[in-house]
């Protein structure tokens, strides 16, 4: 199954985390198939980054996010959108 989820980036202690595309079985830090944004959560308030029209591309083709990655998604607007085109049809 393909996942959206956090791959982490950064220093010890300062994490920067990465939105990426990938096979549920690989590890957290592991392979990945696309990067589709980053997000920092150290910064007040936390800075979420997103290419929108690639993740929106990922969820039409059943890629599932997880709980963190559903929340910063829909924080972005980008579930939303999801929801609406997938009404649509």
């Amino acid at each position: 199954m393909v996942k959206i989820r956090l791959r982490r980036v950064g220093a010890p202690k300062r994490p920067n985390y990465r939105l990426v595309v990938t096979d549920s079985r690989n590890p957290r830090d592991g392979a990945f198939i696309s990067i589709i944004g980053h997000f920092n959560p150290l910064t007040d308030p936390e800075s979420i980054v997103i290419n929108e029209e690639e993740a929106l591309y990922w969820l039409k083709q059943g890629a599932q996010p997880t709980a963190t990655v559903a929340r910063l998604l829909s924080k972005a607007g980008v579930m939303d959108k999801f929801k609406a085109t997938k009404e649509k049809t």
